[in-house]
């Protein structure tokens, strides 16, 4: 009797569990609801040029014009999936340092250390007031790369 009790414990088990990994995509190296973001997916990425702008200003520590503010924020809104909203600050941050030449440790600009950039970008959606997905337990409205060195 246990046995017939195990066994079908176990089927249950491997049916949820398949179920499970069919549904995230266990067998994507990008699962979870962040693998939407991928552009190999068809997924666009949002340039965030208002968000470029007032990162660049803010790391030098320039005043950012209201209007900068306001533009950066609506674009970041702009983006449906909240998931993919830290990502493509990201590409936007690399697209800074790719545009500049910048190499790790360096200035980004005259006075703004890539890792302060980083932090900049990384706090937008803070300063923004726009939600975003809190999978790292980290503080909210950071965005968890903001603690990984090869952003």
């Amino acid at each position: 009797m246990w046995m017939k009790t195990v066994f079908w414990g176990l089927l249950l088990f491997m049916l949820v569990a398949t179920t499970m990994a069919v549904e995230y995509g266990a067998r994507s190296h990008n699962s979870g609801p962040w693998s939407w973001c991928d552009p190999a997916t068809g997924y666009r990425v949002s340039t965030l040029t208002g968000c470029r702008a007032m990162v660049k200003l803010q790391c030098v520590g320039s005043q950012v014009p209201e209007a900068v503010l306001r533009d950066c924020c609506q674009q970041l809104a702009n983006i449906n999936n909240e998931w993919c909203r830290c990502g493509d600050l990201s590409s936007m941050l690399r697209s800074v340092y790719q545009e500049l030449g910048v190499r790790e440790g360096k200035e980004v600009l005259p006075g703004c250390l890539k890792e302060v950039m980083k932090l900049t970008a990384a706090s937008v959606p803070e300063v923004c007031k726009v939600p975003i997905p809190n999978p790292s337990g980290d503080r909210a409205g950071v965005c968890y790369w903001a603690a990984h060195p090869d952003v």
